[in-house]
């Protein structure tokens, strides 16, 4: 069995990589965190949580001593270190190799771009897992994991990176449509963006009467981006694109969210996190900043995203404290 490199051992990448070794694969975990390097190979990986609790032995280095030729590379760094670690994969990345982008965004088209368009593969998490400290990672809630190749074909490479993701999740999806479940998600996750303007959980805000007419519009932004792109988006975990086309199955889409969240120990985002617990800049320009020059391109304009971005970076700035009636003012940005 060839070695699958997990490139980023923090929350995705620790949580599926342990998740594989366990299942037999050699993996080998390349990150740039001396200190979680160093700890995962004195005493192996840890993932606690509801869902699992376990820990595996573990081979891992940081990016400038990886050696040798890899045909799978999963690639699960935040979406701003992409071009980068993408950079530093291909020399040691088959001809015939590939690097699976299990992240957030469209980072797949960065990926291309380094890599070429032939050795990118798509992918689409949902699950809630946290990095906590060296060689531990909480995986705390499950959620969908969809695999497929860019150009939507269903290919034998596809079919194997989806038998070995089912040995993560036995839920996980091969699509020929992984540009919906990115969009989707991309939705999903500026909703999630706006929840990390507050210091509530994900599951209050979108349980919040006064703030649900504004998930409402931030969603139906993003979406209808996608579609005027001429992309059907695709629903999953609770947070069905069709929904938001009415009032009424909005509210049943939002009371989903609320109900997912509820169940997972993962309380808050991973954008929280980074703004309430490691202080460090979240993915909100690679991540959101796409829609917005999706928007422009097509002869329209995301305002809400638009504000949300700025208001991310007022509070990573410290100019701004996470408060709930920063939804309020993001509401001011709803058009009409």
């Amino acid at each position: 069995m060839s070695t699958i490199v997990v490139w980023g051992a923090g929350a995705i990448g620790g949580t599926v990589g342990a998740h594989l070794i366990r299942a037999g694969y050699d993996v080998l975990f390349v990150d740039r965190a001396a200190d979680h390097v160093a700890r995962m190979n004195e005493a192996g990986l840890r993932i606690t949580g509801p869902v699992h609790e376990f820990t595996v032995p573990v081979r891992a280095v940081v990016p400038q001593e990886v050696r040798g030729t890899f045909d799978t590379v999963l690639l699960c760094v935040k979406a701003q270190d992409t071009q980068d670690a993408a950079h530093a994969i291909v020399p040691n990345l088959a001809d015939e190799g590939c690097i699976v982008s299990i992240q957030n965004g469209l980072n797949e088209l960065v990926i291309a771009e380094v890599a070429g368009a032939g050795r990118t593969v798509g992918a689409f998490v949902n699950f809630g897992a946290d990095y906590i400290e060296p060689g531990v990672v909480l995986y705390g809630g499950r959620g969908a994991v969809v695999v497929g190749e860019t150009d939507g074909r269903i290919t034998p490479r596809a079919k194997r990176l989806h038998a070995m993701l089912h040995q993560f999740d036995d839920r996980a999806v091969l699509t020929d449509n992984i540009w919906g479940y990115l969009w989707a998600k991309l939705g999903y996750g500026a909703m999630l963006f706006a929840t990390a303007l507050t210091n509530e959980s994900m599951a209050d805000c979108f349980a919040s009467a006064r703030h649900r007419p504004l998930f409402t519009a931030l969603a139906r932004e993003v979406l209808g981006i996608a579609e005027r792109s001429g992309i059907k988006p695709e629903p999953f975990d609770g947070f069905d694109p069709s929904a938001y086309k009415s009032d009424a199955g909005a509210q049943q889409s939002l009371d989903a969210l609320e109900d997912h969240n509820r169940k997972s120990a993962k309380s808050h985002s991973g954008i929280w996190r980074d703004l309430a617990v490691r202080h460090r800049k979240t993915e909100a320009d690679p991540q959101l900043g796409p829609i917005v020059t999706t928007a422009r391109r097509l002869g329209t304009d995301a305002p809400i995203t638009a504000r949300l971005i700025a208001m991310i970076h007022d509070i990573e700035d410290n100019r701004r404290q996470m408060d709930l009636a920063n939804l309020d003012e993001l509401a001011r940005a709803i058009k009409g």
